[in-house]
């Protein structure tokens, strides 16, 4: 069995949005944001493989016709506006293992992860691949801005302090590069999953995307922005079509 076929993917796609309603289908482009990163993952997985994990009806049905499965409704326990990420995963995980096979990895995609591709998924297996010690890789942005130089003010002080000042005259390609999540995918090895590690308590590699390429969508104006760079994406598509074969050869070499 090759590394792609021992893989569950995860797309957590809860109903309850309440600044942009109904944001995982919501239309960007001409199709439901979720439909983009699902028709990405089929490049690379089967779909019996990528499951959403959602307590909406609708949404399943809009991620069935995509071609993704939506086998289960998530528990009532696991819908709220604060549930967290990893027992949503822990959840589907075992829902897989009881019901289908065992897996030895869990990749989890956003429905806003628009920005990503195939090649990204790839390229974060290779990243896990070599390193045993590694239980997840995780997608990254740069910080624009050195963050050893960021201000903060005080609620009981008029004036802005650093948080560092220490780094006030220290020169941006003399301080340590700083990278945040992207809030796109994380690739996991099942048993991390199992036993609940995540960032502070895992060993954790970044997959770093490029920060013109990704928009985190919270608000309507993030929204309309994630519109007009799948837009402009779509149109360079058009202008420059993949070459098919060479992502077949990347493939191959996992299977």
């Amino acid at each position: 069995m090759s590394i792609l076929d021992s893989t569950l993917v995860v797309i957590p796609a809860r109903g309850g949005s309440k600044r942009i309603p109904k944001k995982n289908i919501v239309d960007v482009a001409g199709q439901p944001m979720i439909c983009w990163p699902i028709s990405e993952l089929l490049k690379v997985f089967d779909e019996h493989q990528v499951i959403v994990s959602t307590d909406d009806d609708e949404i399943a049905f809009v991620a069935q016709q995509a071609g993704a499965r939506a086998p289960f409704r998530r528990p009532r326990k696991l819908s709220g506006d604060y549930v967290a990420t990893m027992p949503v995963i822990q959840h589907s995980l075992e829902w897989y293992e009881d019901e289908k096979a065992c897996v030895e990895f869990v990749l989890v995609v956003y429905p806003t992860a628009l920005g990503i591709g195939s090649d990204d998924i790839l390229n974060a297996y290779s990243l896990l691949a070599d390193d045993v010690h590694c239980d997840m890789v995780m997608s990254a942005l740069s910080y624009p801005f050195p963050i050893q130089r960021a201000v903060f003010e005080s609620p009981d002080d008029t004036y802005i302090k650093m948080f560092q000042p220490e780094f006030f005259g220290t020169r941006s390609q003399d301080l340590v590069a700083t990278f945040h999540d992207a809030g796109q995918f994380y690739l996991f090895r099942a048993d991390a999953i199992k036993n609940g590690k995540e960032l502070p308590h895992a060993n954790v590699r970044k997959y770093q995307l490029k920060r013109k390429d990704i928009v985190d969508i919270d608000t309507p104006e993030d929204l309309e922005f994630a519109r007009l760079m799948m837009e402009a994406r779509n149109k360079n598509r058009c202008a420059h079509s993949k070459d098919e074969s060479a992502l077949e050869g990347v493939i191959s070499r996992y299977v």
